[in-house]
């Protein structure tokens, strides 16, 4: 099922629509690109559709839109006069909500975006008799700008009395030299009532009518008339003015206030609270923290002195320390009596948790909040915690983890950095999740772990939870990296014999935690589990018992980005930090709150609150990308449903039969051989591919569940990923399978694709913003085709001679291609698939030489007993 309207990041920068019930003329539009996309949503027909993340971005466009407002008019003599990108573009980028693709959205990217709407603004206005008014008259009503009137608000240094002046004007024409005169708005109502030129008088007063519906202070000076004239204003009046800013500008009035004013309104003094380790104890886990309360005005700390100088001005804006500032005596004193009274029942501190969640700004506990509180509140790390979390942050600055590890392996700068990382957490008793990149090294950084754990010194074993398809690879690992470790495996495909512990690693999948007492029962030291996205869902079975194993320490890795929905997120946090983001029930009134305020705050508190304990990097980050090689091929072990084993052993025992026929020999028995041996690669794919039922639900095949998992991580990041098969059958279900998990339509090409048809679905798939995946039958297209804008390449099945296999692999990773790719080998293993692959593997040379001709016509000429031996299915190791 389809998600909701929602917009998706791609790693070039692109936007594009994603999920159900997108409005056909937003579609159309982000089609032709990002720019067009954008201003389309602040399109009345698409005003309110569309998630947090739609929500955001037409903000995002609705601000330029604002600005562009405030821009003077489209000089057609002197060309488009360029909006520039607004001051605060860092504070968009910390409120956007949680989506696809957000660990692409950089203050660059919003800058570049900015400037692209800009550049298609002054192309659509061209296009429209050069005329600024007529093409916003076309968007939401809340551009409507029938006159260019601009209220000032500026600085009168020069009376102390009236330190303001205001100040209405509009836009009346072009100067002899080409620029943009403005005259007060006094001169317009003598001009138009001697021209006797109503019309255009009731035009230009327009949005002042219209302010002044909403807007006390905008009615009293249009029916005083003061509006025409130039008025010099006290503090209060000009605290007034700044108050109704919203309302002028929702009525298309432009509003000009002294540009030091950042977010054009002057500083507040705010209420600061400290928060770092209480005493000289170190930071840590089990730490208790306290807070110090003062008041500061940015960075400077405010005296007693100068904040009852402030008081005692009596007005909401105050000179003080050479700027003028916003005082809201009432509310500050409140928030400072309730920081006050906090501090003194905490005199004892509070947990290390609690004072995460209270830099973040994320509610806590301490006492109750006042009203708009966050406005007036500004909170801080002392010297020791703001040091650690820094650390955490940047684990460049990490200190090495135990050093002389037996590690067969040279990890890579980011990987040791990774490792640090993870040894840093471990010391502080702290949860983390390793979100690294699909292809970066997580398990290999978890295994250098493991041995600084057990080189510092006695330890409770650990237990990784894999899913079950992971735990070859696993295995796999650990006894090529780590020999030296003890491990236990506590699953019936690789049970070797010895107890649960003591060992330094335990490995068991998710599905064995409920049977197994001797797991749920222990004491582990540390916790990992694998593609965390497995406890996304806080009310499973699985993921309560994930949660109810008892550890000091708690790992989790996923290569799909943890932004991507706030439930995921509690409930992982849940897991690592519990507390952290308080109750379930909270936390969710506090995500709809956000959402239906669009309070961007609160999606910057929740990244705020998580983000020391994640570490993610993407395989295109500078610090990582020089470091890669330029292609990776992995094995994805793919173990057979019950379905599935059960026909492969059906198989196997009706190929033993048929070759006791002695009718069966010479050119019949190859025959019979090459039958089974498809027959073989069928099931392995899916039971319908050999029954021909036509029935490809993916629960029934171990391929699917695996191909799901990777294209999951893929179409989070953006990416785009071809997948191979040598049956044209295959092509048609696997296509409506990834639809579901890129939220679109792909592309597919088999034999009976018009070749003149192929060209065009090449483009399309290059294109930045075209198909997300291809699937293509590996004889149409395992050559000729140039596809390089693909960074994933899957062998959903093994054509097992590695040439064929390398040339399909060779349509991404080829001249032109700027991306790593990632080749995923599918194999099922304990089948023929599975003794092919490592023999291909083990002896590369030899099997180019036996398999040149096909695999296949090796096998036929095996011995009865050498071919019984080599499909014969490994029942443990063939099955999760």
């Amino acid at each position: 099922m389809l998600a909701p309207f929602s917009l998706q990041i791609l790693p070039g920068g692109q936007l594009v629509p994603a999920g159900s019930e997108v409005p056909q003329n937003v579609a159309t539009a982000f089609a032709e690109n990002s720019a067009a996309g954008l201003l389309a949503l602040t399109l009345a027909d698409a005003a309110e559709t569309g998630d947090a993340v739609v929500h955001f971005w037409r903000e995002y466009a609705r601000e330029y839109l604002t600005q562009l407002c405030q821009s003077p008019p489209f000089d057609p003599a002197g060309g488009w006069e360029t909006v520039p990108v607004p001051a605060e573009i860092d504070d968009w980028r910390a409120r956007a909500p949680l989506g696809r693709g957000l660990e692409y959205l950089t203050v660059d990217l919003l800058a570049a975006l900015w400037r692209a709407m800009d550049q298609r603004a002054a192309v659509e206005v061209a296009g429209e008799a050069h005329s600024i008014e007529g093409w916003l008259k076309r968007r939401n009503p809340l551009w409507r700008m029938v006159g260019r009137v601009t209220f000032h608000l500026a600085e009168n240094p020069r009376r102390e009395d009236f330190p303001f002046a205001f100040l209405a004007t509009y836009t009346h024409r072009l100067s002899s030299g080409g620029g943009l005169r403005y005259l007060p708005l006094g001169q317009a109502l003598s001009e138009f009532a001697g021209q006797k030129n109503t019309r255009a008088l009731q035009s230009l007063l327009h949005p002042v009518r219209q302010a002044a519906e909403s807007c006390e202070l905008a009615r009293q000076l249009l029916e005083s008339r003061r509006i025409f004239h130039a008025l010099a204003w006290t503090p209060r009046e000009a605290h007034g003015f700044i108050q109704a800013i919203p309302a002028f500008e929702e009525a298309g009035l432009i509003v000009k206030v002294p540009d030091w004013w950042r977010g054009r309104r002057p500083s507040r003094p705010r209420v600061r609270v400290t928060v770092d380790a209480v005493g000289r104890t170190s930071v840590g886990i089990d730490s208790m923290m306290g807070f110090r309360v003062d008041l500061a005005l940015g960075n400077e700390r405010l005296s007693r002195e100068e904040w009852q100088e402030a008081l005692a001005a009596g007005e909401s804006l105050v000179r003080l320390k050479g700027q003028w500032i916003e005082v809201d005596r009432d509310r500050l004193a409140a928030v400072l009596e309730r920081w006050e009274k906090a501090e003194r029942a905490a005199a004892h501190g509070f947990s290390f948790l609690e004072g995460m969640r209270l830099l973040a700004g994320w509610p806590t506990t301490a006492g109750g909040a006042v009203e708009g509180e966050a406005e007036w509140t500004n909170y801080q790390a002392g010297g020791r915690l703001r040091e650690l979390l820094e650390t955490l942050r940047d684990p460049s600055r990490a200190v090495q983890a135990v050093g002389g590890l037996e590690l067969r392996a040279d990890l890579r700068p980011y990987q040791r950095q990774g490792v640090n990382w993870l040894w840093l957490l471990h010391q502080l008793g702290m949860g983390g999740c390793l979100a690294d990149d699909m292809g970066l090294g997580k398990t290999l950084q978890v295994i250098a772990l493991l041995l600084a754990i057990r080189q510092s010194g006695p330890a409770k074993p650990a237990l990784i939870v894999v899913p079950a398809s992971l735990l070859g690879n696993w295995r796999a690992e650990l006894e090529r990296f780590a020999p030296t470790l003890r491990v236990s495996y506590a699953h019936p495909s690789q049970e070797n014999g010895e107890p649960v512990t003591p060992a330094d690693a335990v490995l068991t999948t998710y599905g064995m935690l409920g049977r197994r007492p001797e797991i749920s029962g222990a004491e582990w030291g540390l916790v990992v589990i694998d593609e965390a996205q497995a406890i996304k869902n806080a009310g499973a079975r699985q993921t309560r018992a994930v949660k109810a194993l008892r550890s000091e320490r708690r790992l989790a890795l996923t290569g799909t980005p943890v932004e991507n929905s706030a439930g995921d997120l509690w409930s992982l946090f849940d897991f690592l930090n519990p507390g952290l983001l308080g109750s379930a029930s909270d936390f969710q009134t506090m995500i709809r709150t956000a959402r239906e305020r669009s309070e961007g705050e609160g999606f910057a508190a929740l990244r705020r609150a998580v983000s020391p304990f994640i570490l993610r990097r993407l395989k295109t980050d500078p610090t990582v990308a020089p470091d890669l090689p330029d292609k990776t091929e992995v094995r994805a072990a793919c173990p057979l449903t019950k379905s599935q084993a059960s026909l492969y052993r059906k198989s196997v025992r009706q190929l033993a039969q048929d070759l006791r026929d002695p009718d069966r020999s010479g050119i019949a028995r190859s025959g019979l051989v090459l039958s089974y041996l498809m027959r073989f690669k069928q099931i392995c794919n899916h039971p319908a591919l050999w029954s021909g039922t036509g029935a490809f639900r993916a629960e029934e095949s171990g391929k699917f569940g695996r191909l799901r998992t990777i294209a999951d991580q893929v179409a989070a990041r953006g990416e785009k990923m071809l997948v191979f098969t040598q049956f044209r059958e295959m092509t048609g279900p696997l296509a409506d399978d990834l639809r579901e998990a890129f939220g679109r339509a792909g592309l597919v090409l088999h034999g009976g694709t018009p070749v003149g048809k192929r060209q065009r679905l090449v483009e399309r798939f290059q294109a930045p913003t075209g198909a997300p995946f291809f699937v293509i039958s590996l004889k149409a297209g395992g050559t000729g085709l140039n596809l390089t804008a693909a960074s994933h390449v899957v062998h959903f099945d093994r054509w097992w001679n590695p040439a064929v296999e390398d040339q399909a692999t060779d349509r991404a990773f080829r001249l032109g291609q700027k991306r790593n790719v990632m080749v995923h080998k599918f194999v099922c293993p304990g089948t023929i698939e599975e003794k092919i692959d490592r023999l291909i593997g083990e002896k590369r040379a030899l099997a180019d030489q036996l398999l040149s001709g096909g695999a296949e016509k090796a096998l036929t000429e095996m011995s009865d007993a050498e071919l019984m031996d080599f499909v014969a299915l490994d029942p443990a190791a063939a099955q999760s």
